[in-house]
């Protein structure tokens, strides 16, 4: 103990050696996924971390900084929450299969599974369907549990073999199965009936006057679905609705629903991934709708990256996911909280 009231730092050599097997697991999970990657004819890339905007989703936040022109104008940036923007835009350069281990960062988020600053693993293919960057992910994860020997992943009394073939399970399909709710009832397009959810929902989660049909939508999924999910096998959550799409483009088959989907391990959120929305007036009039609701939430809002928007607009039919790396090297060694993955766990964590 340092002191007698606090646990020793990280960089303690006691503590360190208590956590270097899973560093040195994460390396290993790195190059052989780097190998994978390079194996199936993508390209690694290195995009920025300081952005114009971060990202432009309601409940993500990201840290802001200032630089100084060498004419002394001041140039407002911000820590990316994600590389998809400059993904995209390198998919309308003409790049057809790239990947990137990305530094990302993320204000308000602090837990076992979140880190303010992180690693997300991004890759993209152009010409592609979803189902085949599902395909990725699901191979990708057991990629990694083949590298560190591990059978079966286990976290919070929860297990999930990496090997087997997942579970396929539309959200619509689990809002049913779990919670007893008609989601696709509630939707009309791409708009959710708030007042239609709420009728549904009253006995299952706590709903407050401003709550907007996505709250509900969270709420739900958060408290009857995710621990459902990723138990015995890996899950993958698909069709998600419409309203929350975010950079996927709606199925054909059914307006209500998007080309987006999440995998699951142990109730752990491994992966987000979509079939890439190229309407750019469409992306423009969702990443408004999302800063006015930031704005009405947080009196904050992100500018839009107007350079992203015109690569919407050009860049080729695609789909892409993006990876919560050191969960997937948390859950493959064994660790239980993400802080013992990272080499520097964040400034003042013990």
């Amino acid at each position: 103990m340092a002191g007698n009231d606090r646990p020793s730092a990280w960089w303690s050599p006691a503590r360190h050696q208590d956590r270097r097997g899973f560093l040195l697991a994460r390396g290993a999970i790195a190059r052989g996924t780097r190998t994978w990657f390079e194996a199936q004819g993508f390209v690694e890339v290195e995009t920025g971390i300081l952005q114009v905007s971060p990202g432009n989703e309601t409940h993500l936040h990201a840290p802001k900084t200032e630089l100084l022109s060498p004419d002394g104008e001041t140039l407002t940036r911000y820590l990316r929450t994600s590389p998809e923007f400059a993904g995209k835009k390198l998919l309308a350069a003409g790049e057809e299969q790239i990947f990137e281990f990305a530094r990302v960062f993320r204000d308000r988020e602090r837990g076992d599974l979140h880190l303010p600053e992180f690693t997300m693993l991004e890759w993209y293919r152009a010409d592609a369907s979803y189902e085949a960057v599902i395909t990725d992910t699901i191979a990708v994860i057991a990629h990694a549990a083949r590298t560190t020997g591990t059978a079966q992943f286990s976290f919070r009394g929860r297990t999930a073999d990496p090997f087997a073939d997942p579970e396929m399970l539309t959200v619509a399909a689990a809002f049913g199965k779990f919670a007893g709710i008609d989601l696709l009832s509630t939707i009309t397009r791409d708009h959710g009936d708030r007042a239609a959810l709420a009728a549904a929902a009253q006995s299952k989660v706590r709903i407050s006057d401003d709550d907007t049909w996505s709250d509900l939508f969270s709420k739900v999924l958060v408290e009857h679905v995710e621990p459902n999910l990723g138990q015995g096998r890996l899950t993958v959550l698909f069709e998600y609705p419409a309203p929350e799409a975010a950079l996927a483009r709606t199925t054909q088959h059914d307006p209500r629903v998007a080309e987006r989907f999440e995998v699951y391990a142990c109730g752990v959120e491994l992966a987000n991934g979509f079939g890439e929305l190229t309407d750019a007036n469409e992306q423009r009039r969702r990443l408004e709708d999302e800063m006015d609701e930031k704005q009405r939430r947080y009196g904050e809002r992100y500018p839009l990256d107007e350079e992203f928007l015109e690569a919407v607009a050009q860049m080729p039919d695609a789909a892409g996911v993006a990876l919560g790396f050191d969960r997937l090297v948390m859950l493959a060694s064994g660790a239980t909280r993400i802080d013992q993955v990272v080499w520097t766990p964040p400034a003042g964590a013990q």
